[in-house]
């Protein structure tokens, strides 16, 4: 292995700078082709001849590529094999081949770059204005569509087609694709064991009741805190500085420093309750000549005692909730501080010369108008929840005995720890479309969305 030298780093540093640099020319190409073709009109037939023959090229050579991209990764490689589309689709990766070999580097990527240019200059000046209504809208989107498509769209459809195959670490250089694949791993999501003993739906379960406690705690909390910092009061700026620290500091980190607080021998948690044991047996044994008392503190010298918080399965669940919650409430907090804060005071006048109790203008003021921001909270807090991986993987690992784990911390031991692609990517999907048909339920449910079209 060799050392890091700087040599190394500063040709480490050119690649990524390079990288970058080619991104962002090829988006400033791709804004300029769309450009002219929304916003620029030819001045006469030969121009518009020159424009259109030009940008259809162009069309059809990112046609090409985007099919050639598909293709390598896998997505539409039987299709194209079986419509003898090969050599189409291959076309401009030969052609640059071919260029390449001819014109030395770094004139081979410049020169193309610099025609494509040329091109989009002669067709900008050889044309005139031409006002678009939703021309500004397709060159603003264009650069987030190119990047959800390449970090979100195509993952995604590889992800499929990754669930119609028996792909595991033994088939992992030569899978075999198919419909019966896809149905036999959906099949054992649902029958079998998802990780190594749990089933799919004893783990679903769980997964929903970590999801309703964390979520209901998150948004009782958040609303309290909430409440409580909306009033006038000294300090106000830094009781919300100290409550969002929880929030600022990174999830990974927090939950590191609860598992420690966990630990039977060491963790905070249990050096308390030791010594709140000492406590009400030393008080025990000053009170003998009081039974009552006396019988009170010896029976909490009994209950109250250290707790094996990672090795019983109910201590270790009440553990990653409490760690989960204690991440959760700040973000709830600060959604609805600014769902408060944007409520006009005119309304809780009006209330109060009306007579209404502080309940109910919490009831039929605040709640409702906080509706719109309560119903996005809540959805991303069900999501987050449902998928907070990190929470239950460095606090417990899912254990004792996977009677921790949820969806998504048995999906990661399937994927590595036993190595089961193609079943881990129907797994995955599972889990996409329960969040995908709840979302949809819950913002039909309560309306969520009806101020927004209304």
């Amino acid at each position: 292995m060799g050392a890091l030298t700087p040599s190394l780093m500063i040709r480490s540093l050119s690649q990524v700078l390079g990288f970058v640099l080619a991104i962002a020319v090829v988006l400033a190409l791709l804004e300029g082709y769309v450009y002219l073709l929304f916003f620029r009109r030819p001045r006469g037939l030969p121009a518009a001849t020159f424009a259109r023959a030009v940008q259809g090229v162009i069309a059809a050579l990112l046609f090409l590529l985007i099919l050639r991209f598909l293709e390598r990764m896998g997505l539409i490689a039987d299709l194209v094999a079986a419509w003898g589309l090969t050599p189409v689709v291959t076309l401009p990766e030969r052609l640059w081949a071919e260029w390449a070999a001819l014109v030395p580097a770094p004139w081979h990527l410049m020169i193309p770059l610099a025609l494509v240019l040329v091109l989009e200059a002669v067709i900008y000046f050889t044309g005139k204005p031409h006002p678009s209504r939703l021309g500004l809208a397709y060159v603003l989107v264009l650069p987030a569509l190119v990047g959800v498509s390449f970090l979100i769209i195509i993952p995604f459809l590889f992800e499929v087609r990754l669930a119609f195959s028996n792909m595991a670490m033994y088939t992992a250089q030569n899978p075999q694709f198919g419909l019966r694949y896809g149905v036999e791993n959906f099949v054992k999501v649902f029958t079998g064991p998802v990780a190594k003993d749990a089933t799919f739906f004893e783990v679903f379960g769980r997964t929903v009741l970590w999801t309703v406690i964390n979520v209901s705690l998150h948004v009782t909390g958040g609303l309290i805190l909430a409440l409580l910092l909306n009033r006038s009061m000294r300090l106000r700026g830094l009781y919300r500085t100290i409550l969002i620290l929880p929030w600022a500091v990174p999830s990974t980190i927090t939950a590191m420093a609860w598992r420690n607080e966990f630990d039977f021998r060491y963790g905070f948690f249990n050096i308390i309750l030791r010594n709140a044991q000492q406590f009400f047996t030393d008080l025990a044994a000053q009170t003998q000549a009081l039974p009552l008392i006396n019988d009170l503190f010896s029976w909490l010298s009994q209950a109250v005692h250290p707790v094996p918080w990672r090795q019983d399965p109910t201590w270790a669940f009440i553990s990653v909730v409490m760690t989960n919650v204690w991440l959760g409430i700040p973000f709830m907090m600060v959604v609805i501080l600014g769902g408060l804060q944007s409520i006009s005071q005119e309304y809780y006048e009006a209330a109060e010369i009306d007579g209404a109790s502080k309940w109910q203008q919490f009831w039929h003021i605040t709640l409702p108008l906080l509706r719109p921001v309560l119903v996005p909270a809540t959805i991303l807090g069900t999501v987050w929840t449902f998928n907070r991986f990190e929470v239950i993987y460095l606090v417990t690992q899912g254990g004792p005995q996977e009677k921790t784990d949820i969806l998504v911390s048995s999906l990661y031991k399937a994927i590595f720890q036993f190595y089961r692609y193609g079943f881990s990517a129907a797994f995955a999907l599972v889990i996409f479309f329960i969040l995908l048909l709840w979302s949809i339920f819950y913002l039909r449910i309560t309306k969520g969305l009806r101020g927004i079209y209304e």
